[in-house]
């Protein structure tokens, strides 16, 4: 069973076109190929974009469902591990909610329950953002760093056996790489220049 709000939810639908299947938006009863038709775009250059997106997403989606199935979700879901991950690799392991928002992957009304739920617990603070009278700064207390690690370490040994088998170290370092360009190319900070950001200001 997936943890509660498991972000694999979001993805966990089948395709309808099987991976083999290529893509075809020719007009029934054209005269020729969409991409020789004065006006629209050639396709067949952008095949092979559109080939990698399908596999970065389905190889996603794959390694998600096995992380979701061995998540130990009986003492934290997945988007609360998220919440603490985020706030663990601030500053002070302190973070402005709206901050918190942007990192991650569930909606902002979504993030606030979830932070409400985390603080009745005990694994996190709220207080009131001495620059922002409206804002609101989220901390990990000592015992949700307590809880946070020893899931992460159970988490990274499971990641480790599902990623880090099938890639050596030249392949992870490329992944990266890859990976933090297609996040810029949407105008996002990719996490290697976060994670610099954050070691300076500590």
């Amino acid at each position: 069973m997936q943890g509660r709000g498991s972000v694999v939810s979001l993805y966990d639908r089948p395709s309808p076109v099987p991976a083999a299947v290529s893509l075809s938006l020719d007009e029934p009863g054209s005269s020729g190929p969409a991409s020789t038709r004065r006006g629209e775009p050639k396709l067949a250059e952008r095949a092979i974009t559109v080939a990698a997106w399908e596999s970065l997403f389905r190889a996603q989606v794959t390694i998600m469902r096995a992380l979701a199935a061995e998540f130990p979700s009986d003492v934290i879901s997945l988007n609360e591990y998220d919440v603490l991950f985020n706030i663990t690799r601030a500053p002070g392991r302190r973070l402005r909610l709206k901050d918190l928002n942007r990192s991650v992957l569930i909606t902002q009304p979504s993030v606030s329950r979830l932070v409400d739920r985390l603080a009745s617990r005990g694994l996190v603070t709220k207080m009131h953002d001495p620059a922002d009278g409206r804002g609101t700064i989220v901390g990990i207390t000592d015992e949700g760093f307590a809880l946070f690690r020893r899931v992460a370490f159970r988490h990274m040994d499971t990641i480790d056996r599902h990623v880090g088998s099938a890639l050596d170290e030249a392949d992870l370092r490329e992944l990266i790489t890859l990976c933090d360009r297609l996040r810029e190319s949407v105008g996002e900070r990719p996490a290697s220049q976060l994670d610099a950001d954050a070691a300076s200001d500590g």
